[in-house]
């Protein structure tokens, strides 16, 4: 387990002096830190289909990249590269624990873990990301520039890698293993390796009104909702055919916006759309599915585990009424069972102590066996 130093701030000070305000280096933020996965281990992920990674380097002095999987590295060389893959959390739960010391920011916050191996010269460029991040060097040193946020001109280095102009540095660091680079949305930045390094990125993603709303559009037609007319039965006369009048305008922006205001409408999306898996989910289903007598013993004696990168969510007002979301999908479930099922959306692990209450409620066995079934939970053993 990871213990997060923040450099004597609280959680709270840390979101009240830095968050979505300015860029900050955390000298040894995880003391005597070791990579949690191997460079190895990460370039065969990135020869695996269902893994998203890039591969970005210089050839003849013009970036180029490359997406995955890959067949090899060799014809690469040693310098001047790097190998990016995303959602790491969903592939390896020692990388996951990364993740757990953020936890003072909520979970439908997160986007994924990222993992960076690079080698001397290795850099993916001077860009700007519109999420926050925490850059956790790992082994090896990288040189990091950050710039202050502003104005600042972005263009197609190549067609899958949009850089910055040159940007003067606020922060200029060298990190070695253990360091923390917080950077928020806006702040250009480059990191260069110095010699051959790891880094993971805990990254907090920020979706733009214009997803929202095109995520929500796409929810109404798949569940016929909004089709409604806009109706005017106490129509006046108009003397100007061609003016759209200030009481018209207002019934058509009333017409959208109640869809807005509809909590049991935008609430299941909301919950729908915040838990859909951004990254395929590496599920093991069970070899054979598990009964309710078998589950009910096991939570005695086993912990169980959520999937790495699934995401389970609940609204503090409908949580008691019986409503979660987890994967995409609203889940009705009996009311009684509501702090039960808290705990499986606050905590990745639960052990048969936190169980205790609950390995022998029907209805809190019934939904475990159904999610372990599904392969969104998993036993493990009690630590």
């Amino acid at each position: 387990m990871y213990t997060l130093n923040l450099n004597q701030l609280s959680p709270q000070e840390f979101l009240n002096e830095y968050w979505q305000k300015k860029p900050v280096v955390i000298r040894q933020g995880f003391k005597d830190f070791v990579d949690p996965i191997s460079a190895d281990e990460v370039a065969g992920l990135a020869m695996e289909e269902q893994v998203e990674s890039r591969l970005v380097h210089k050839k003849d002095g013009q970036w180029q990249a490359a997406f995955g999987p890959f067949e090899s590295y060799e014809h690469l060389g040693s310098e001047n590269w790097s190998l990016v893959v995303q959602a790491l959390d969903n592939f390896s739960e020692e990388a996951a624990e990364m993740i757990e010391p953020f936890r003072f920011i909520p979970h439908w916050r997160l986007d994924d873990l990222m993992a960076s191996f690079a080698t001397p010269g290795g850099s993916v460029g001077p860009h700007i990301d519109n999420y926050d991040v925490f850059i956790c060097q790992g082994s090896g040193k990288r040189r990091w520039r950050v710039g202050a946020c502003g104005e600042h001109v972005e263009f197609a280095a190549h067609e899958a890698l949009l850089h910055v102009e040159p940007f003067e540095a606020i922060i200029d660091a060298e990190l070695e293993a253990g360091d923390i680079l917080y950077i928020p949305p806006g702040f250009p930045h480059e990191g260069i390796t110095l010699e051959t390094s790891m880094s993971f990125s805990v990254g907090f993603r920020g979706n733009s009104s214009v997803s929202v709303l095109s995520a929500f559009a796409d929810h109404l037609i798949d569940n016929e909702h909004g089709s409604e007319l806009l109706t005017d039965p106490n129509r006046q006369v108009v003397n100007q055919s061609g003016e759209i009048s200030n009481d018209d305008y207002a019934s058509i922006k009333k017409q959208v916006a109640s869809l807005l205001d509809d909590d049991a409408i935008f609430k299941t999306f909301t919950g729908q759309f915040l838990t859909a898996a951004k990254h395929d989910l590496d599920i093991l289903l069970p070899d054979e599915p598990f009964d309710l007598t078998e589950v009910s013993n096991l939570l005695n004696s086993h912990a169980i585990k959520r999937l790495g990168g699934l995401r389970a969510f609940y609204f503090e007002d409908t949580i008691e009424q019986g409503l979660c979301y987890i994967n995409g999908s609203e889940l009705a479930f009996s009311a009684e069972i509501a702090n039960g099922v808290k705990l499986l959306c606050d905590k990745v692990m639960l052990l048969p102590d936190d169980l205790s209450d609950w390995s022998h409620n029907a209805a809190f066995v019934e939904l475990a066996t159904e999610l372990l079934n599904q392969g969104y939970w998993y036993l493990a053993e009690a630590e």
